[in-house]
């Protein structure tokens, strides 16, 4: 699970196997696998940094190299 903050400064926690894409415009919206959409106060570089974080805690780079 990776941490995002939503506008209001609530902080929350996503699975981000299920984000689908990103979008900066110029809020960033998360579009999720089940068509929910979150608005929250990272960048897109800190979502995808805290990905790939999360992704090497979790061993999935191992498969991928």
């Amino acid at each position: 699970m990776i941490k995002v903050t939503q506008l209001n400064g609530n902080q929350y926690w996503i699975n981000p196997h299920q984000i689908e894409s990103l979008e900066a415009h110029p809020d960033v919206t998360l579009n999720m696998l089940s068509g929910r959409h979150l608005i929250v106060r990272e960048s897109p570089e800190e979502i995808i940094d805290r990905i790939v974080e999360y992704r090497k805690r979790i061993g999935a780079f191992k498969n991928e190299e």
